[in-house]
Order: C-alpha cells, then sequence, then structure tokens
C-alpha cells in the first residue's frame, strides 16, 4: 500500500498526450496488489488457501502475538525476483522492510510490515497494443508486503465482522508512473500485467478471489497545466469495474473544476451498482505513516547467483515470444500479441504449426473465428472443442486447395459442435470437395454472366467491385465449392 508519488513534473517533459475528454488531458498512474502463489504466507508457515473458515488460518506470529517473530517467506522472495526479471526491473542486491503504522480492524498487528525506501524491485516498464498501437508504462518499483485481513460487512446486521485469514498472505505490490492517459490505455495496460504475473506464475490472477487487486490514481489537467490533485479508486477486481470506475472519476473531477469546486486528494471506492466512486477518507501521505525500518526482520540480501538460479527457471516471456512469431513466423506484430495473451494460447497455436498448419493461416483462425466462439461460450482456449490438431488439419486442406473459406467454416463448425472429429470425414460426409469439373464450372459461369448484364457492364466499364459481384454469384451457385481464385481468374478472361 505504497503512494504513487504526487511531483512528476521532470519525468511527464516528453510524455505522450493522450485524447482529450472535454478539453482535459487524463492522467493515470495504478498501484497494484497481486497476491504471491506461495502454499504459506510471508512470515510464517500458516495457509495462503483460499476459502477457509473464518479466521482458522491465522497464526500467533501473522496476530504478532507477544514472543512470535516473522522469518521470511523463500518462495515469496523468488517470485519476486522473477517479476523483476519479466519486466526488465533492476533487483536490489539490499532491501529492507518497514513497518507501516495504522490502525483498522483488520489489521491485527496495527501495522503492516511492507518495503518504503528500498523496495526489492526498482524500475521496469510493461509494454502492450492498444489497438494497432504499442505503448510503454514505466514501473517506479514492485516491493513485497503482507496482506491484511478482511472486513465483511454484509453478512451482519448493523455490524462488521473481521476475517483474519488473509493476514500475512504475501503480496508484490507494484506501482507505476502516471503514464496512462485513457481509460482504454489503463485497462489495457492491467490486463498486460495480470497476464505477465499469471503467465510466469507468481499469481493465480483470480480477481474475484482478490488474487490481483489494482488501485487507479486518476486526475485531470488542462494540457500544459502542472500535475492535477489526484483520487485513488482502491480495490478494483475486475477490468470491467475498472473501465467503469475511471470513466466516471474523469467526468467528476471536470465536472467539479468546471463548478469551480477544488479537487481534495482522497481515497474513494467505486459502487458497481450504482457506477460512481465515493470517498472513503482523505487521502494519506508517507509521513502519515510513521515508517521504521522493522527490527525483527533483517535486510533482505539477494545475491547474483540466486538471480540467476531463478531466471534458469523463467518460462519463455510473451514479449520474446512475439518477437519470435514475428521472426520465424512472419506474423505482424500485432498478430503476435494476440497470440501471446496467454501461456495456453500461445501453446495451442505452437502445436497447430508443429502439427503442419500454415502459421499465418493458424493465426488468422485462431485470433478470427475461435476467438469469437471463444468469447461467445466465456470460455479459454483450454476448454475449446476443437483442439490444435484439428485446427492445423483444417489449414492445410485450406491451404493445399481441398476447402474454400466458406465450406471450411462449415467443416470448423461441424468439428465445434461434436459434430464430427476428423476434417477429411467430415468434407465427405458433407461433400465440401471443392468443384473439379470445369466444364459444370464453365456451365455456371455463363449462367452468371448471362443473369447478372449490368454488372457484366459496369466491370466492362472499369468497375473493379462488379467483378467482386460476379464472383459472389459463383460461388453461391456452385455451393461454395468453387475456387474463388480460379473463379475470378476465369471471369477475367470471359469478359475480357
Amino acid at each position: 500500500m505504497s503512494e504513487t508519488v504526487n511531483t512528476f513534473e521532470a519525468q511527464q517533459q516528453g510524455r505522450p498526450t493522450g485524447p482529450l475528454v472535454r478539453g482535459y488531458e487524463v492522467i493515470i498512474g495504478f498501484e497494484t496488489h497481486a497476491q504471491l502463489s506461495t502454499a504459506s504466507k510471508i512470515f510464517s508457515r500458516a495457509s495462503t488457501a483460499f476459502g477457509a473458515e473464518p479466521n482458522t488460518q491465522a497464526c500467533a506470529v501473522d496476530l504478532a502475538l507477544p514472543g512470535t517473530l516473522p522469518v521470511m517467506n523463500k518462495g515469496a522472495v523468488e517470485r519476486a525476483i522473477k517479476l523483476g526479471l519479466a519486466l526488465g526491473s533492476h533487483i536490489a542486491p539490499r532491501s529492507v522492510f518497514a513497518r507501516k503504522n495504522y490502525f483498522y480492524p483488520d489489521l491485527p498487528k496495527g501495522y503492516q510490515i511492507s518495503q518504503f525506501e528500498i523496495p526489492v524491485v526498482q524500475g521496469g516498464s510493461v509494454s502492450f497494443f492498444l489497438g494497432e498501437e504499442q505503448k510503454t508504462v514505466r514501473l517506479v518499483r514492485a516491493h513485497l508486503e503482507e496482506d491484511a485481513g478482511k472486513s465483511l460487512h454484509e453478512d451482519f446486521i448493523g455490524q462488521s465482522g473481521i476475517d483474519l485469514n488473509r493476514a500475512g498472505t504475501p503480496l508484490l505490490e507494484i506501482v507505476t508512473e502516471p503514464d496512462m492517459r485513457s481509460t482504454a490505455e489503463a485497462v489495457a495496460y492491467a490486463k498486460e500485467l495480470h497476464k505477465i504475473v499469471t503467465w510466469i506464475g507468481i499469481c493465480d490472477g483470480n480477481m474475484q478471489e482478490g488474487s490481483f487487486r489494482c488501485d487507479a490514481n486518476v486526475s485531470v489537467r488542462k494540457p500544459g497545466d502542472k500535475l492535477g490533485t489526484r483520487r485513488e479508486i482502491k480495490n478494483l477486481n475486475s477490468f470491467k469495474f475498472m473501465q467503469q470506475a475511471i470513466d466516471y472519476e474523469i467526468r467528476w473531477q471536470i465536472e467539479e473544476i468546471e463548478d469551480d469546486r477544488e479537487i481534495e486528494q482522497a481515497t474513494v471506492l467505486f459502487d458497481p451498482d450504482t457506477g460512481e466512486t465515493r470517498a472513503m477518507r482523505a487521502k494519506e501521505d508517507s509521513a502519515d505513516y510513521r515508517y521504521f525500518p522493522d527490527p525483527d526482520l533483517p535486510p533482505l540480501v539477494i545475491a547474483a547467483d540466486w538471480i540467476e538460479r531463478v531466471k534458469a527457471t523463467m518460462p519463455e516471456l510473451p514479449r520474446a515470444m512475439a518477437e519470435r512469431y514475428v521472426r520465424d513466423h512472419g506474423l505482424s506484430e500485432y498478430d503476435a500479441a494476440q497470440l501471446t495473451q496467454s501461456a495456453a494460447l500461445a501453446a495451442y497455436f505452437d502445436e497447430a504449426v508443429n502439427a503442419g498448419a500454415t502459421p499465418k493461416l493458424a493465426s488468422n483462425w485462431i485470433t478470427g473465428e475461435m476467438a469469437r466462439r471463444l468469447n461467445a461460450a466465456e470460455i479459454g482456449i483450454e476448454a475449446a472443442p476443437v483442439k490444435a490438431q484439428q485446427l492445423a488439419q483444417l489449414v492445410k486442406r485450406i491451404a493445399d486447395g481441398t476447402l474454400p473459406n466458406n465450406a471450411a467454416r462449415q467443416v470448423f463448425e461441424a468439428l465445434w459442435t461434436g459434430e464430427g472429429s476428423d476434417v477429411d470425414a467430415i468434407i465427405e460426409a458433407k461433400d465440401l470437395k471443392p468443384m473439379n469439373d470445369t466444364g459444370a464450372l464453365d456451365k455456371i459461369l455463363d449462367e452468371v454472366i448471362a443473369k447478372n448484364a449490368k454488372n457484366v457492364e459496369e466491370y466492362r466499364g472499369g468497375k473493379e467491385k462488379a467483378l467482386n459481384a460476379l464472383v459472389g454469384q459463383v460461388m453461391k451457385a456452385s455451393g461454395g465449392k468453387a475456387n474463388p481464385a480460379q473463379v475470378t481468374e476465369l471471369l477475367k478472361a470471359k469478359l475480357g
């Protein structure tokens, strides 16, 4: 729970201006809490498993009872190193833990063990595509800390319950520079960071369970003015709510300024039922937390050989994989980025290509028809009814001229619905083989030309689009069995 620095004027020189909203520039920075995928807590052996009965997984160390001492979880440190390696950050050879003092019912110690002046991960960046434009967000830091407990308000009439199971769960708080200039850019950044932490296996990314929680610092200003006063939207746990909350906050701040009211620095919550943000408390600064070095924890020392050992266990990162797809398969940077949205999607593409699919065709089908159906069914690629080997077989039949696109979609439909499992068998059963009878095709061409005199006249008059209409009529008459390229050439020959 660190504070994004509010004076970034020097760093902002030369930073791009985003789309203006009612004449105002939007400035957004993020603080993201990623729960680390360790089996035990950051300073104790208590379990981090989700869903246990309240207050059954908080031990004496988590509560800082007298006579207890925290002991650093090595697995949490290794996960921090992994993040630093993935984001091109500096991994501090020596970092320090501090006590952050504040009082809240779900904070059993009265303080939180965190890192302040010397975090374990420093700098780095996250790059991603917004549409087809590449964006980069710079990071300030990522530091290790323990999570607090959880206040439960819904189950108690007029009262709140406190569940301390989460207290002591290891977190990495990842803090950005205020580099984002629109809601779309902020959500795209959050999705990319979510992809990275799940890809390298340091966080399960379950936003509904609180494993990946984002705080957005939002301010607005007239272009060229100093940075505006920011408000921090806390605990955004879905990309949909993130978009709604930031959009509302931008509109609210602009309306306040237009009505000559000053924006006060504050922490706010988003209410998904009303679609509005509301102030929770005045925003604290670091001095309010009275940070001081934790006397029970020595400095965290990370030797260079430890970093090298962790590096040896790292998977190929999505950006490196995307570069390989561009280099080895001739894909566009945008297509490569789409295919590396998750490790499972990239593995699916690799399996299809290794089975003989043309990379570009496989990419088109995965990012096109497959993505459309996955979104409609609200499932991931892991649950796709069409397996990678089947897609490879389908793509090979398109590439060798056996299947025109229309017929290929019929085969894909049969694979998706379970009507068949073998591409060649489906082609035979549905009689989808291309029309090889040149006499029959020639007859269809003559009939289409005779029935579409207007299109013929327009084409001969120089309108190329008219030829497309004729090709479409031939494809329809042939039941999709004709080869569109062959039809186009034959029509050109017949029409002079």
